[in-house]
């Protein structure tokens, strides 16, 4: 029960070390926030930082897997519900569209672009490890339905590359252009939908 109870406040330390971490990194940019800052939000001490991030380039990556997390549990959710294709994917389009360009998604992005670009070593860990996580998970959602009998024309991983390619542009030009570029509209996203869905002609058995 000790041990329990431990592990329980020491990931609610971690959750309140990311959150600050977050909130600092939005508000002031990742370069100029400090591990001092980030444990005076959040309480605790800088020794707890290091034990559960390693550095400061450990929480950004904490805060971005926490995004693709978000990402992940979206399609699982819609996956869970059992609907037809043509309203699961609906629901994880609009879904996507809502986690993908919030305002703090964006800034979050822009900031591991910077740090790809400086460090390879930062990219090649981003991708490896939180990258794929949104993308993985289409991916096991067509691989269901093709398990199911469902004929498609695609492989699963060639229909979540293009499925995911939906959101991805918007990311990227919302990320580059801080806020010039207007936001995709829900109607739009649900077009772009429609046109996929009537690619990927994904029909029952």
């Amino acid at each position: 029960m000790e041990q329990w109870s431990q592990n329980c406040r020491l990931e609610r330390r971690k959750g309140a070390i990311v959150a600050a971490a977050r909130d600092l990194f939005i508000k002031n940019g990742f370069e100029q926030t400090t591990l001092a800052e980030i444990v005076n939000l959040s309480g605790g001490s800088l020794s707890t930082v290091y034990k559960l991030f390693g550095n400061k380039d450990g929480l950004l990556e904490a805060v971005v897997l926490k995004n693709a997390a978000s990402g992940e549990a979206i399609i699982r959710d819609a996956m869970e519900a059992g609907l037809a294709p043509g309203p699961t994917l609906h629901q994880v389009a609009d879904g996507l569209q809502k986690l993908f360009l919030h305002p703090d998604v964006v800034a979050i992005v822009r900031i591991v672009i910077g740090r790809s670009v400086s460090d390879p070593r930062f990219a090649r860990r981003f991708f490896e490890r939180t990258a794929n996580r949104t993308r993985d998970a289409m991916r096991e959602l067509f691989a269901r339905w093709q398990e199911a009998g469902y004929s498609m024309q695609g492989t699963p991983d060639f229909l979540a590359d293009q499925f995911m390619s939906l959101f991805s542009t918007d990311l990227q030009r919302q990320a580059f252009s801080y806020g010039v570029i207007g936001t995709t509209s829900r109607e739009m996203i649900a077009a772009r939908t429609d046109f996929f869905l009537k690619a990927a002609e994904i029909l029952p058995p």
